[in-house]
């Protein structure tokens, strides 16, 4: 007992006889310091004595589903920080390829008695996954958010980017400098991202630039998503001769300019390519990527707000709650190169 009383003290950075006048249910400790003991006691997995069970639980999970994408770090950053800034601690969840599934992470966090859970890019944004899981815990009941992957059927608070106006916006500052072979790569068509993405450049190629629905799909390559799953996507797209490459994540848009440079073909000289998500560092790639910036902080303070809302029974919005994206603009992207000989050769008035 001496041992578990020393771990919880670290944890908690309090004094082993405050973790005994907690445990005990004994006066003399300020709130604070009691749910830091109790904070401690849910982080280190030892159980609450019952009769401490009742009072304020303060741990709310968060699901993303890897570190690998500086965006989830970016994500988990702003959540945790808003969190602790609300009273709560969050337990991050992080997914690998052969590890620990999104339900087993939810039936840790209920084992932990979470307040609530926020959701990160996860499984509501595959549309095969059974969607029954979220019911089930709302009908607990359990508050959930969830975010980027906005599927019907579920009676939570969704936050997602404007995934389609982003594969509009990119279409139209390609087709702006003279483009007029483009082409989109992204991940798997069952994500519904992916799925917006997808509908925001098709409507927008065929607007922009008159080409025929059913050429559209030629010019789309659908991969893993990741540096490698770009790398090969973009080869496929260079060898149908396209001048611009639209990509679904600033990670994907990296394996395309690798891709290009490997064909020894300069960016954005020979071929543009813009990125999606913003994601950090990339202001200082070489060359620096043009991208569609998701406004992270934005949507992790309102995916947070509504979890709180949640959690306090006052109840929030259930509509999808739609942020705008923002095409930045760097050196990736270039006049055409047809369109750039053309304007040479064009004798000034």
């Amino acid at each position: 007992m001496r041992a578990r009383m020393a771990d919880i003290a670290r944890q908690a950075q309090v004094s082993e006889a405050t973790v005994s006048r907690v445990i005990n249910d004994r006066p003399g400790v300020s709130p604070e310091t009691r749910q830091a003991v109790l904070t401690a006691l849910d982080v280190l997995g030892y159980e609450r004595p019952e009769r401490l069970r009742k009072r304020s639980a303060g741990l709310v999970g968060l699901v993303v589903p890897e570190l690998d994408n500086p965006i989830f770090p970016a994500f988990a950053q702003v959540i945790e920080s808003t969190l602790a800034q609300s009273g709560y601690t969050p337990v991050l969840c992080t997914q690998s390829p052969g590890g620990v599934t999104e339900d087993e992470y939810v039936e840790m966090l209920l084992d932990r008695q979470v307040s609530g859970i926020v959701f990160v890019s996860g499984l509501h944004a595959d549309t095969t996954a059974d969607v029954e899981r979220y019911r089930r815990l709302l009908a607990r009941p359990l508050p959930i958010v969830l975010v980027n992957g906005h599927t019907n059927g579920i009676d939570a608070p969704f936050v997602s980017c404007d995934e389609q106006l982003a594969g509009d916006l990119a279409v139209g500052h390609l087709a702006s400098l003279g483009h007029r072979r483009i082409g989109m790569i992204s991940g798997p068509h069952r994500f519904s991202p992916v799925q917006r993405k997808l509908a925001g450049y098709r409507v927008a190629i065929q607007r922009e630039l008159g080409v025929p629905a059913a050429e559209v799909d030629d010019l789309v390559e659908l991969t893993l998503f990741g540096v490698e799953g770009g790398e090969v996507a973009a080869e496929r797209l260079l060898n149908k001769g396209v001048t611009g490459i639209i990509c679904g994540s600033d990670l994907m848009a990296l394996g395309a300019i690798r891709a290009a440079r490997r064909r020894g073909m300069t960016v954005p000289t020979e071929v543009s390519i813009i990125g999606f998500d913003d994601s950090p560092l990339m202001a200082f790639t070489d060359p620096p990527l043009t991208t569609l910036r998701q406004p992270v902080s934005s949507m992790a303070v309102a995916a947070v707000r509504s979890l709180v809302d949640e959690i306090n029974g006052h109840g929030s919005d259930r509509s999808e709650y739609l942020f705008r994206p923002e095409l930045v603009v760097r050196n990736s992207t270039a006049m055409a190169p047809a369109h750039r000989a053309l304007t040479a050769n064009t004798p000034a008035a």
